[in-house]
């Protein structure tokens, strides 16, 4: 296949707020596949606040400057010299922002469409996004029915998932999100128990008043003023599950942590955190009961897809930082002819 492969490599670690100057666009042959390996046109990739943290040095798996930006995407296979890929199948991996890529399989599987479900959900619900949810909530969290839960974030892609996952165990479940639109939704698309807005003035009163029996299980993924507050809320014995910080990736000085921390020693709780790769044996049990939760439909794959080329990238990737999307962003790449 000929052509040009467009890709974005990382060119300057960000001192605060990603700039695009800190992206470099480069063009570069589309390469051909050698034996045992096969090509793929990337066709959606993953946006996740995790990549502000990739171009961090002290990251424990930064990208490397003059590496092409990591992404988790979505691909088709074009060109194959692989047994276990042929032309044709659509594949979930780590190729990047770029347009074509090479693989030899490693760390690649098959997805397979079914009729009514997108290819963005095998980023989101059935992607890393659901995995984080499910093994955080099920695993960290050590949820139980009746649990009260609590999850900031959660008009976003792991604490929707987080938050309906929880429903669905029978936990009694209040979502923290920014804006009425974002709430409403929360409550009338998802099921969740009731919603609160941090961005009012009064939202540690509405905290305080949406959860009269405290929390069991906080599932975090801001960090921040939003992690404090609702360490004022713990019950005893609760389980604080950091999935995230979001609050806190583009900051140019130290982060902030948690000033009440010793509430945790006051209610007996814990905190800890859940990285999804630690649970990769366990994938097909969780991706199994999440696609049959879609199906039967007690799971929403709440999905934000962007629609342009490659260029549009950095623009996209902002959209995290600045509250502009709901669910699962991906961008959906057109390819120029």
């Amino acid at each position: 296949m000929t052509g040009t492969n467009r890709q974005f490599r990382l060119k300057a670690r960000p001192a605060g707020p990603f700039e695009d100057s800190d992206f470099e666009l480069v063009r570069t042959p589309i390469p051909a596949p050698g034996d045992g390996e096969f090509l793929v046109k990337i066709t959606h990739l993953s946006i996740d606040p995790a990549m502000r943290g990739w171009m961090k040095a002290e990251h424990v798996t930064p990208v490397d400057v003059g590496a092409v930006m990591r992404a988790i995407t979505i691909g088709q296979v074009m060109d194959s010299r692989h047994p276990g890929f042929a032309e044709g199948d659509f594949v979930h991996g780590t190729f990047g922002v770029q347009e074509f890529a090479l693989s030899d399989g490693t760390g690649v599987y098959q997805v397979h469409p079914e009729e009514g479900r997108s290819l963005a959900a095998y980023l989101g619900v059935l992607g890393m996004t659901g995995m984080t949810a499910y093994f955080g909530l099920l695993d960290v969290g050590r949820l139980a029915a009746g649990d009260v839960v609590l999850v900031s974030g959660a008009a976003g892609a792991v604490g929707s998932a987080a938050g309906q996952i929880a429903r669905i165990k029978g936990a009694h479940v209040i979502g923290i999100a920014g804006g009425p639109e974002k709430t409403r939704m929360l409550v009338d698309r998802l099921g969740f128990s009731a919603a609160t807005d941090y961005k009012r003035d009064d939202f540690p009163d509405q905290l305080r008043d949406r959860t009269p029996r405290y929390v069991d299980v906080f599932f975090d993924n801001v960090g921040g003023d939003i992690l404090n507050q609702a360490l004022t809320r713990l019950a005893r014995g609760a389980r604080v599950v950091i999935s995230g910080a979001i609050s806190q990736y583009d900051k140019a000085d130290a982060v902030v942590g948690p000033s009440n921390y010793l509430t945790l020693l006051y209610r007996s709780a814990s905190m800890a955190g859940v990285a999804a790769p630690a649970f990769a044996d366990r994938y097909p049990e969780a991706m199994a009961q999440m696609s049959h939760w879609l199906a039967d439909g007690q799971l929403t794959s709440v999905e934000d897809t962007a629609h342009g080329d490659i260029e549009t990238f950095p623009a996209t990737l902002r959209r995290l930082f600045t509250g502009e999307n709901t669910g699962k962003l991906v961008l959906e790449l057109e390819h120029q002819a």
